[in-house]
Formats: C-alpha cells, structure tokens, sequence
C-alpha cells in the first residue's frame, strides 16, 4: 500500500512539519505492529499550475491520498481533490488540519470525492488509518460508509508530544527553507479569534529531547529555526532552559523565532535576552489591540504597559529582533480606537509592526458571535473581515492602504532615517501612513509594481508637496537610507550629482589604505578593492561625511556599519 501525504505551501521557501510528523510517527507505529506501508511525502505551493500538481501526484499513484489544509491552500485542494479522483478513481482521499477540523461534515458534503477528515492533532490517527484499522473504531475522524452516509467518530485525545519523532534527520528536504520546530502544543490563552483556545490541554516536550533537537540545528548550521510554540515563555522554567542552552552551544550562524507574551517576561528572562548575541533569537509579540474593552470582549489577558516596558527595555540593548502585531476588525474597535493602538505600538519602534486584519476561523467563539457584532466576512478563504457595527467596509479598505505604506515605508527596513524625520510634520504616525496611502491612490501609483529606487522617489515627491520646508532634509536622508542597505555602482536620480570630487575621493582612500583610520581591519585590501567595498557621502544638510561599510552590516537589520569622517569634503 502506498500513502502520499501532500501539503500546498503558501511559498516555496516555507515548509509544512505536519506531513513530516504523520510519516514519522506512523513509521514508528507501523514497524511496532509488524506493518509495512510505503509513506511518501509531496511539498508544492498555491502558486504551482493545479495540472503540473495533479500530474505529479498521479505519477506517484497512491493507493490512499491525505491533504494538510489550512485557509491560504484550501481552495487550491479543492480543486485538485475534484480532479484528482477523477485519474485516480480508486484512491481513499482524506483532508486534515484546522481548516477542515471544526466543520467536517460540512465538508463531506461538499467535497463528495474525499473518503474523510482527520480532526485536530493527526499523528495518532494517521497511524491507524495507515495501518488499515476498521473505520468504526478510530477515534478523530468523520467519514463516509459504504452506502455514503456520514459517520462522525468522537475526537481523540491529544497526542503525548514526547512520543512524536524528530523530523530532521535529514536536511535534504529543507535546504533554502524555513525550519519549524515546537516544543509545546496548546495555549493557557483563549482569545476569541484564534483556534488554539479551543485546545484547554497545555503539552511541553521533554527539555533533553529538546536540547538534543536544537543541537541538531546549531550543529547543521541551520539559518533560522522557527518555534511554532503559540506563547513560547507561558512557562518560565521551560523558556529560561532553552534560551540558556541556545546561548551555550550558538555557533554564530542559527537564529531562533519565538512568538512570546512580552509581559510575562521576568526580570531573569530579560537579563538573559540582554546577553545574547545580536540575532541569536528574534521575538515576535502579539499586542493586537490596546483598547482595555475589546481586549476584555475577545478574552485576551495582556498588559499594555508591562507590554511596551519590556518591550523598550530589549530595544534599547539593540540585540534582538522584535516583530509587534496588530489586529484590525476586532469588536469594540473603531478607526479612532485602531488609530490609537497604532501609534502606541509604532512609538515602541519595533523592527516590524504587522497590521493584519481579522480571519473568521470556523469553530470560533469569533465566528459564533459574529452576528451580535455586525460581522461580515469573507466567504471565501481567508475569511477576512469586511466590515463590523464599528468600523465600515470603507474603513478596512482605508487600513488596507495603510497596511501597504507600512509593509513599504517601515517593515522593508529601507527608510529608517527617513521617516522619523518625515512623521514630524504629522500629528501621529498613523496620519502619515493614512495621508501617504492616499497620495498613491490619487497619483494612480497604488495600481502599478514599483522597483525598489522608485520608492525613494515616490517618497520625495511626497515630502514636497507635505513637508517642501524639509524636502531637501528629506532627500538626503533618502539617499543616506539608500546607501546604509545599497552598495549601489550607479547613483540613483533622485540622489543628484556626487558631491565629493574626484581627487578628494582618491586622496581618502590612499590615505585609508596607509592609515587605517576608519578601516581596520582591511589591511589586505588595496585603495580600489577598499573603495568598492564602501561608499563615501557628503551630506549638506546633515553637515557630515559619512562612509558606508559594507563588509560589516547589523546582523539584524543588515544596514551598513557607519563612521562620520572628519576634513572631507
């Protein structure tokens, strides 16, 4: 018997653990019971054309077919479980995940092709049904019988997470991808929007097994590892022993993602994270909302202010990458009431601001509520919110432009001089990126893809008509956030003639090559290879000669080392 687990990733650098963690635990199932299946595994992506998918999978001719399904591939699957009986009309096809999970039966009756869904956690019932048991009695499935009625087993009880194998023994398959790894499933929270409230049972890995796993990591020099723990640090024994491990055995090439509740952070986690090496770990912290009242309404326990505390006290050691996010949509929250959640999060200057809007998940206390709320969404996957009793469709689509700005002006990293200086001629941040959407929406510019040196540009002739008493401030900030990530050989146009001469420049460079003054370190290189190397910049405004250095870049932003040089000019 073959079996083909297949997942559709949202991209191709992305990775799908689930697939992996049912062959494996079914292997090691199967080999106990004396069983022999042959279990493949098949990664493609929704941007895949469905008739390169659906030949692949009819090349492997599997006797039994099992999808993962979340909302960014469900409607990819659907098309290609239809078709795919179709050439396979005797292959048992069976769905899981979350997005299947909570409306099962529905599902049957919409899909007629598929055998049946495995509700929640798979690995046990995977392994069941790979080892041919009788329908009847595994427990966590909804399934058809043989005269086509739906059958709905009782769900089963969640999986002893010390009994699920490591997934990576071998790195082959996830070269140029992002790595998952948990250590806990469940979440002590139960915020309404989210799936995870609905697991009550909070399940730790064994701590030596981990460290183990994490050897494994450092050791293969993995680049990122990401913990897809719901609250990593919901238990301070447990977080502090891996971070104190990760430090102990880090090579200087593996960085760990964690999503954390900020202010559960103690004042030993925060000594600890103070220490570590700038990108060892990066943070990412779900604030949401500050709004006390729909925090309250949503079931969500966080304290803004210990929030931004810690988080300010982890920015200013400047070792750690911090991703912050924003939920737009949620009960009780209104365009003022978002605005102001907004700014107090961007003041926090966290590496990223994610501003999402709300997903209606099946089997939600936020999809059972929705109509007390006014709550309209979309029909199709991802089930965003479209509009609510308190803020308009007109709203969410003046957020979307908003969202945009953001993704552009903030989280690329690209104009960090730039805009703080440009937000003071706004009453708030959230202004700037509301007044900079609808620049591009009047100027026909939100219709077209714009190459990276575009943006400055777009960016300048925004400031002259918004701020003209800084735009020439502003261009050179521009050109200043230009070079710290760009090792440009051509000038951009916005940035204007070079404003040091040719014998000035020559002058600088052999004078480095002898001295060493700004360059230490570069002793092997003569003044040309030195010169191509770095990028030296008069700025009028500023009143400073700055040189880039890109040989030695932040490791958490990747922006160039910079020195003010002193008599050039």
């Amino acid at each position: 018997m073959k079996i083909l687990l297949v997942a559709v990733n949202a991209k191709y650098i992305h990775s799908n653990p689930a697939v992996y963690s049912l062959r494996a635990y079914a292997q090691s199932f199967l080999d106990a019971r004396e069983k022999k299946r042959e279990i493949l595994t098949a990664e493609y992506t929704i941007n895949q054309q469905i008739g390169a998918i659906l030949r692949d999978i009819y090349q492997k001719a599997p006797d039994m077919l099992c999808f993962s399904c979340y909302i960014w591939n469900i409607s990819c699957i659907e098309k290609i479980v239809r078709d795919i009986h179709k050439v396979l009309p005797r292959t048992a096809i069976w769905l899981g995940g979350p997005e299947v999970s909570y409306d099962a039966k529905a599902v049957l009756e919409r899909l007629w092709e598929v055998t049946g869904v495995m509700k929640g956690e798979g690995e046990e019932t995977f392994a069941h049904l790979a080892a041919g048991e009788h329908l009847r009695g595994i427990l966590g499935i909804t399934y058809r019988d043989a005269n086509g009625g739906i059958v709905e087993n009782p769900w089963r009880e969640a999986v002893d997470l010390n009994k699920v194998p490591f997934i990576y023994q071998d790195m082959t398959d996830f070269e140029h991808r992002i790595v998952y790894y948990e250590s806990s499933r469940g979440c002590p929270f139960c915020c309404s929007y989210c799936l995870s409230s609905l697991e009550k049972k909070l399940r730790f890995r064994n701590l030596e097994l981990v460290k183990r796993e994490l050897s494994f990591f450092i050791e293969h020099e993995v680049p990122q590892v990401k913990f897809v723990d719901r609250t990593f640090n919901c238990n301070h024994k447990h977080a502090m022993a891996i971070w104190r491990y990760i430090m102990k055995k880090d090579r200087g090439i593996t960085n760990f993602h964690f999503e954390i509740a900020a202010d559960l952070l103690n004042e030993e986690e925060l000594e600890l994270i103070g220490r570590m090496r700038p990108g060892l770990i990066q943070l990412e912290i779900g604030v949401q909302t500050v709004n006390p009242e729909t925090l309250h309404e949503i079931r969500r326990t966080m304290c803004f202010e210990k929030t931004a505390e810690n988080v300010r006290r982890i920015q200013k050691k400047g070792n750690v990458h911090q991703h912050l996010d924003l939920i737009a949509g949620l009960p009780f929250e209104n365009l003022d009431s978002f605005r102001r959640s907004f700014n107090e999060v961007y003041d926090l200057r966290p590496q990223q601001l994610q501003l999402g809007f709300l997903k209606v998940l099946k089997g939600s206390f936020m999809e059972e509520n929705q109509k007390s709320y006014g709550l309209a969404y979309q029909s199709r996957p991802p089930y965003e919110v479209l509009y609510t009793k308190w803020l308009s469709y007109g709203d969410v689509l003046k957020l979307k432009g908003i969202e945009e700005m953001v993704e552009v002006y903030y989280n690329s990293g690209q104009f960090t001089k730039t805009m703080p200086v440009l937000k003071e001629g706004f009453t708030d941040a959230f202004t700037l990126y509301m007044r900079l959407a609808e620049y591009y929406e009047g100027s026909g510019l939100n219709l077209v893809n714009h190459a990276r040196a575009a943006r400055y540009e777009i960016l300048l002739g925004f400031a002259k008509e918004t701020s003209r008493e800084k735009a020439e401030l502003i261009r050179e900030l521009l050109i200043y956030d230009y070079y710290l990530r760009e090792n440009a050989k051509s000038r951009p146009e916005f940035a204007g003639e070079y404003r040091i001469d040719k014998e000035t420049l020559r002058a600088f460079y052999e004078k480095e090559c002898r001295d060493h003054i700004y360059l230490q370190g570069y002793e092997q290189y003569d003044k040309n290879q030195m010169r191509k190397m770095t990028h030296l910049e008069y700025f009028q405004k500023l009143g400073e000669t700055v040189l880039f250095d890109y040989s030695r870049r932040n490791p958490l932003n990747q922006q160039a080392r910079t020195v003010i040089v002193a008599n050039v000019r």
